[in-house]
């Protein structure tokens, strides 16, 4: 979250000439999606309850509000509905990422106390 602040604050943020601002929201918040995922499961590779993919989706949305707000205090700067709708979108994508690796993990996991048998 103190990344994304930091890059909200700038008047131009440093993104590669070939990557969009919506392609740097996405990204951004994709991140902090992962982040939130994995220390409200408790770690890695855990599986994802609903609750869980629910609250970081949650909170990841609430944070690109907050961030939208604050880029209207940025010169230059202006809150766009697009950027949250690409915020959500990172953060939906990450979610669901982490739910689909936490199956493949736990299937691998069983897989492998079988092969041991």
């Amino acid at each position: 979250m103190a990344t994304i602040f930091y890059f909200s604050s700038l008047h131009e943020p440093p993104l590669p000439e070939d990557v969009s601002d919506k392609s740097g929201h996405l990204l951004g918040y994709a991140a902090l999606g992962v982040t939130l995922v994995r220390a409200l499961a408790g770690g890695l590779p855990r599986p994802i309850a609903p609750r869980t993919a629910l609250l970081a989706i949650a909170i990841t949305v609430a944070y690109g509000v907050t961030d939208e707000v604050h880029q209207t205090f940025v010169a230059g700067r202006t809150a766009d509905i697009a950027d949250l709708y690409a915020d959500a979108a990172g953060g939906l994508l990450a979610t669901v990422a982490c739910w689909a690796w936490g199956i493949i993990s736990t299937r691998r996991d069983l897989h492998r106390g079988h092969d041991d048998v």
